[in-house]
């Protein structure tokens, strides 16, 4: 199934997860897919490695998910250092699985390592795929408080319409904290005239290493209430996993009282996390 049919029937919600480590066998994540595909997300995405290493690694854990635990996903695909070529064989090779749905990135660059081919923007990589695979449904990234590299917003949203218009049919957004940042990124959308629904992203801080690096990563906004949450729970790693939970279903509910298009949780790859939000807010989806 195309993800892009669901939205206009539900208020999707949905999962994140990523690989094992090459040293790590698939085999290893049989518990915890198994796991989350009992949940009954709509689809559970997963990742690449940022300059596209690890694709095969990709393709393996959306095969289990599609044809193993039969529920539907998509499968990350960055492109900066991609060449022509690998992405038609990567495109076969999620063809021959059975996945049809796509997340297409640029993907962060490396440093010392050079983009070896002509996608240098997800938009690129988009309309390749429209042209070379137009049976793929294709899904893009987001960023509510702009992309880092961007020089402001409005250069950032143009951008976006840019990846719309060559093809995306909905979007997943990056982490954020501050619910308001994402209703004021969504008015932005719709006056640049981007229709398509949009999921939004939400991670459970667990650890305050996990925030500080996701902070430096995507830059999202840390509101005072959340800040607090990190100075008194930070040195209890146990009840700062339950406060982090706590604090998202929190988002969540919001979000949907407020009509999003749908959740995307970034499950880290644990099914305990995922549980608990999704016993949390089933009932109002």
């Amino acid at each position: 199934m195309k993800t892009s049919d669901l939205f206009a029937k539900k208020t999707v919600f949905s999962f994140e997860v990523f690989p094992p480590k090459r040293d790590m066998p698939i085999s290893s994540m049989y518990d915890t897919l198994a796991a989350l595909s009992q949940l009954q997300p709509d689809f559970i995405s997963v990742t690449c490695g940022a300059n596209g290493q690890g694709s095969n690694r990709t393709a393996e854990v959306a095969s289990l998910i599609k044809n193993t635990y039969h529920c539907e996903t998509v499968a990350h695909m960055p492109c900066l250092y991609l060449t022509e070529d690998e992405a038609l064989r990567t495109l076969q090779e999620l063809k021959e699985i059975g996945v049809e749905n796509i997340l297409a990135l640029r993907g962060d660059e490396t440093a010392g390592e050079i983009p070896v081919g002509r996608f240098h923007h997800a938009s690129d990589l988009v309309a390749f795929i429209k042209e070379q695979a137009p049976q793929f449904n294709i899904s893009g990234a987001c960023y509510p408080e702009s992309h880092l590299e961007s020089k402001t917003m409005a250069a950032d949203i143009q951008n976006l319409k840019k990846k719309v218009d060559a093809g995306v049919s909905e979007l997943i957004s990056q982490l954020f904290f501050d619910n308001e940042m994402f209703y004021r990124f969504l008015e932005r959308t719709q006056i640049a005239g981007i229709h398509v629904p949009i999921e939004a992203g939400i991670m459970p801080v667990t650890n305050q290493k996990q925030i500080e690096r996701m902070v430096t990563l995507c830059g999202a906004t840390l509101p005072i209430k959340f800040q607090r949450i990190i100075a008194k729970y930070g040195s209890d790693s146990k009840t700062l996993r339950e406060a982090g939970i706590a604090y998202a279903i929190d988002q969540i509910v919001d979000l949907l009282a407020n009509g999003v298009d749908g959740i995307h949780v970034y499950t880290m790859n644990s099914p305990y996390i995922a549980k608990r939000i999704t016993e949390a807010i089933k009932p109002l989806l």
